[in-house]
């Protein structure tokens, strides 16, 4: 799979990264146009841009969308966090009050991107590297599952600390090396999430802190953040009652395609199920693969 490359150095100081997103200061800021879609990379005067990590969806720790700012039960969402820095290079990393990073050590860490767009937030979509770059910046080169194993996003799905999160713009021999490792992650003993999850099994999801880290019921249930950030969103609507969860799911409107059926549809209520209280997906997550918005 072709992919533009792109040197530079992570460097997250006044920002709030979390276990998929991450900022990347380019060595050479111009070439963030060079990025193709419809989507530019927004990034600032010094050529700092927010990358999101393509393939996975890690749990969310700070998620808001017409309410109050939540996160997923803990530990995980901190953990996958924790991966991503520590992978990266960061020996010590300062919090401010605000949540964002007061400081790191060191102040930044080289690197490369491997992207073939951004996403509507104008957000860059990559694969990220350390080390060596195996092509020139501003140059495409091929992505392989070697080349993929190297990566933080392999990294974060191996563990076990993330979820898979496929667009069909990446092509299909990554998207089943991931899948593998989804697979061996998932196996006795479970790892990360898939000790816990109940996307497929059910969750009980009586009000917003059933679901998050706040709230009576703190620590409770853990699912795909998609399905997820899907919930906050039709809960903060003031309705506890999931019965209409399902209408809300046809009016989202997301468009995926299943892989094990090739059949492509509009709206996740084909693939999630609600019984009482119940909230379950039908399909585990890698297999589906979302059209970008």
């Amino acid at each position: 799979m072709p992919m533009l490359l792109i040197k530079g150095a992570y460097a997250i100081v006044g920002t709030s990264p979390d276990g998929d997103t991450v900022h990347f200061r380019a060595d050479t800021p111009a070439e963030w146009d060079f990025v193709c879609g419809p989507h530019r990379v927004k990034r600032n005067s010094e050529g700092r841009a927010k990358l999101r990590l393509e393939g996975i969806d890690t749990l969310e720790t700070h998620f808001t969308s017409h309410g109050p700012e939540v996160s997923q039960p803990p530990p995980i969402p901190a953990q996958a966090r924790k991966a991503l820095l520590d992978w990266v290079g960061f020996t010590d990393v300062q919090w401010g009050a605000d949540g964002t990073v007061a400081s790191t050590v060191p102040a930044s860490v080289p690197g490369f991107v491997l992207t073939r767009g951004a996403d509507p937030d104008n957000r860059c979509i990559a694969f990220a590297g350390l080390g060596t770059h195996p092509a020139a910046s501003g140059t495409h080169v091929n992505v392989d599952a070697a080349l993929l194993r190297t990566t933080l996003n392999y990294q974060q799905i191996s563990s076990g600390l993330a979820y898979p999160m496929y667009y069909q713009t990446l092509f299909h021999d990554l998207r089943d090396e991931l899948t593998a490792a989804v697979q061996q992650a998932k196996a006795a003993p479970a790892k990360g999430v898939w000790a816990v999850d109940q996307t497929l099994t059910g969750a009980s999801v009586t009000g917003m802190s059933s679901i998050t880290d706040t709230g009576p019921t703190a620590g409770g249930a853990v699912i795909y953040p998609k399905l997820f950030r899907r919930l906050v969103e039709y809960l903060n609507l003031g309705d506890a009652n999931v019965a209409g969860f399902p209408a809300f799911l046809d009016q989202k409107a997301d468009k995926f395609m299943v892989l094990s059926t090739g059949q492509f549809t509009t709206g996740l209520d084909a693939v999630v199920e609600v019984s009482g209280t119940t909230v379950k997906m039908t399909r585990p997550p890698e297999d589906l693969v979302f059209q970008e918005a």
